[in-house]
């Protein structure tokens, strides 16, 4: 027995591709939307696909008519996104959007935002709850714009139950900015060492898009308006995920670890490195929805490298995964930068 028609919008991105799968195996008869109306090969063949630009006036309301029992969303991430769910009330049951853990601030004001200034780096509650405070409204930034998101779906109230999850450091297959990357890279390359900042302690509590599948799949179950932490059950430290990628090439790598941040430019700096621990706590996920992980980190590890590999095969990184590039810049792999430092930190240790 179906348990109704769930559409999903950012379906081929991703955390969609993996929500997709999960809810059509909980029942549900699924609409995947997304800008080409791709298809994924491990999609049930009952998984209806559409083409869909959500931006185009009146797109959304003239695809979705009136059989929506909810509406995943992974694509919102405005106030004009926002309006664009809430006036769907009384037209659809309910609706899971994906928020970001970028929306949170610390006692004196720091977050994300703030990373790049002199003690910017937030110092968060370990582990970080959902009643901790956020940075305000706004379309300043990606934080802010997250936020202002929260706020106007929220204010529906009971006219449009909405899950908002607060994910974490997304990783696994299809991911367009993976911090795996800066690992798997380097094994490929034969650097059989590498620097890490903040003494390889640094935490950014990640998410598997089978645990973010698992959370959207138990929300359209249990319709509510909430805000919820999304996360692995473990958040390593750098210098533990650089282990366990070492693990799946079989290989060992030698660490220098570096107290405090980078000593030189980028060199000791991961997609991961912080000055405090990020890590979130999931015990409302637990208690509000009965959130039981499907994986956890190392488990997952095996197959992002193997599809990281496949997408690295013949190509640059760069034209590879060009939002790494926005992101971290040419930097992230300035190996001679990094031999240079090695070499002088070598010639200090003699």
């Amino acid at each position: 027995m179906s348990r109704g028609h769930a559409w999903v919008l950012g379906a081929t991105g991703q955390i969609g591709r993996a929500a997709v799968r999960a809810l059509t195996a909980d029942g549900w008869e699924v609409t995947a939307a997304s800008r080409g109306g791709g298809r994924d090969a491990t999609w049930d063949a009952g998984v209806r696909a559409v083409a869909l630009d959500r931006d185009e006036e009146g797109a959304l309301e003239k695809a979705l008519g009136d059989d929506c029992d909810v509406l995943v969303d992974m694509v919102a991430f405005d106030g004009a996104h926002a309006r664009q769910v809430t006036g769907l009330a009384g037209r659809i049951g309910s609706a899971v959007v994906i928020s970001s853990g970028a929306v949170y601030e610390d006692a004196r004001g720091r977050s994300f935002d703030t990373q790049a200034e002199p003690d910017g780096f937030p110092r968060y509650p370990v582990p970080l709850p959902e009643t901790c405070g956020t940075v305000a409204p706004g379309d300043a930034t990606y934080g802010t714009r997250k936020v202002l998101l929260e706020r106007e779906t929220l204010a529906a109230g009971e006219a449009l139950p909405v899950t908002l999850l607060r994910a974490g450091a997304v990783h696994g297959p299809y991911c367009r900015a993976p911090r795996e990357l800066y690992f798997v890279k380097r094994l490929l390359d034969g650097r059989r060492r590498r620097v890490l900042a903040y003494g390889g302690e640094s935490r950014f509590h990640p998410l598997h898009v089978s645990n973010a599948a698992e959370l959207i799949r138990l929300a359209a179950r249990k319709p509510g308006s909430r805000v919820l932490n999304a996360a692995d059950p473990e958040a390593p430290a750098v210098a533990e995920i650089a282990s366990a990628i070492d693990g799946v090439f079989g290989r060992g790598t030698e660490t220098v670890l570096i107290d405090g941040p980078a000593p030189e430019g980028q060199v000791g700096e991961t997609p991961w490195s912080g000055a405090h621990p990020v890590v979130y706590d999931m015990t409302a996920a637990v208690e509000q929805l009965g959130y039981r992980p499907v994986t956890g980190y190392v488990e997952s590890l095996p197959e992002t490298v193997e599809w990281l590999a496949g997408e690295l095969a013949g190509r640059d990184w760069r034209e590879a995964f060009p939002k790494m590039l926005r992101s971290y810049g040419e930097g992230l792999f300035d190996y001679a930068a990094e031999d240079a430092w090695l070499a002088a930190y070598d010639r200090g240790r003699r």
